[in-house]
């Protein structure tokens, strides 16, 4: 929901950082690896309850996230298979979180930690399905032109996925709540988008459809 205001503000501030590691050869699909195992240090970190350290991995995972794909636009690196890369790492990292917390207590995380991971597969899954789809049809990006496939918008995006992980780490203990309510949220984004995507892609085959129509007719009446 955020994303879509977030993301115009942090771009002016990257693109110092991206003239630099363009200088040095660095590539957009190096900072989402290198991003990503930085990421994966948090799993660890939460097990042993090193809560700040576990922040400061996720912090750095989203810079990382953030300059790559600028990167990529300022270096004409931008390609199917680096966003695909980025896309399945991202996903990766944010189910690796909640474990990581139910691996600190699985006494008190698990049930909230499941319901949290089981709501994420189906955001992600609305998400990546309706791309495809949208490529198929060649539909419009009107808020992500520049991202190498379609995001779909919903109540919880990729900002807000991450204000959650820095209140998990900041408050711990209250991981089970924070995770119930962000999971009754991301439901609402599963139904959200099913249904908008749905009817989007009803709307496109429905006007194909209408338009072979049309030029069948058309063509019959000229014979």
């Amino acid at each position: 929901m955020l994303d879509k205001y977030i993301t115009p503000v942090i771009k002016p501030v990257l693109c110092p950082v991206v003239k630099k590691l363009h200088g040095y050869g660095i590539t957009a699909d190096q900072l989402t690896v290198v991003g990503f195992l930085i990421g994966m240090l948090a799993v660890p970190l939460l097990a042993f309850e090193h809560w700040y350290g576990a922040l400061a991995a996720i912090a750095l995972n989203r810079i990382f996230d953030g300059l790559d794909g600028e990167l990529a636009r300022y270096a004409n690196q931008c390609s199917s298979a680096g966003g695909y890369l980025d896309i399945t790492l991202d996903f990766l990292f944010y189910a690796a979180i909640p474990f990581g917390f139910i691996l600190a207590d699985p006494a008190q995380n698990a049930i909230a930690g499941a319901l949290l991971l089981a709501t994420f597969m189906g955001t992600g899954s609305s998400f990546l399905a309706f791309a495809i789809a949208a490529e198929k049809f060649d539909i419009e990006k009107p808020q992500f032109k520049y991202k190498s496939f379609y995001y779909l918008n919903g109540l919880t995006e990729g900002t807000e996925t991450i204000a959650l992980f820095i209140a998990f780490c900041i408050w711990p203990q209250h991981f089970a709540l924070f995770a119930t309510l962000f999971a009754i949220a991301c439901t609402i984004t599963i139904f959200t988008r099913i249904h908008g995507g749905y009817h989007t892609l009803k709307r496109q085959e429905d006007n194909i459809q209408s338009n072979i129509e049309t030029e069948t007719n058309g063509a019959t009446d000229d014979a």
